[in-house]
């Protein structure tokens, strides 16, 4: 099995990869493939309506959000993590995100997510919350922890100090390792749910 880890800071090893690298090593206790893509640093632009990946399959911007969506497919889970800017994610993750999960026509459905967020004091709970809503749109089961999969600290420093917070990824990682496992079996044995076709009401008269 495996998951896909994307670090949304620009900062290579700061707080918010060492909540991601706690998380790495339970996975791999566990005898689960990683791999963590950094694209916080990266000049990602954002969604342009376009549509072109109805044609293509793909993002019309050929940049980092292809390289992922063929990394998503394979994956078994996908964790994403963020610093909090003004109460929300890096504006970069975002961008990266957005058009990830628009073009990226394959099916997610019971792929396990998870998000984690690092900051010094405020707004993880919102940032959190905005995350989650990318898996919950797709049909992504969430994977929780033992409180919201927050870190607090400045800098990594501070972040290793956080022993609750700390806690807090390993827990998440067994708990994502348990749903990969347990879907895994289930699809087995039972198959996906049952999909209706899509109806698409607009809010208007």
């Amino acid at each position: 099995m495996k998951v896909l880890i994307i670090n949304g800071s620009p900062n290579t090893k700061g707080s918010t990869y060492t909540a991601l690298h706690e998380i790495e090593t339970i996975f791999h206790s566990e005898n689960i493939e990683t791999e963590l893509v950094q694209v916080g640093h990266l000049a990602v632009r954002g969604c342009i309506a376009c549509r072109k990946c109805y044609d293509t399959g793909k993002c019309v911007f050929d940049d980092i959000v292809n390289d992922l969506a063929v990394k998503f497919e394979k994956c078994d889970g996908l964790v994403v993590g963020s610093p909090v800017y003004y109460a929300s994610a890096n504006a970069t993750l975002i961008a990266c995100l957005d058009r990830l999960f628009y073009s990226s026509k394959f099916d997610k459905t019971m792929k396990v997510g998870g998000s984690v967020v690092s900051a010094r004091r405020g707004g993880i709970s919102s940032t959190f919350d905005e995350l989650n809503k990318y898996f919950a749109i797709v049909g992504m089961p969430i994977a929780s922890g033992q409180y919201w999969n927050s870190i607090h600290g400045a800098n990594a420093s501070d972040a290793l100090q956080d022993a609750e917070g700390l806690q807090s990824m390993r827990t998440l990682a067994r708990n994502m390792t348990f749903l990969m496992k347990s879907i895994a079996l289930g699809k087995e044995k039972y198959g996906l749910p049952k999909k209706e076709e899509h109806l698409w009401t607009n809010f208007i008269r």
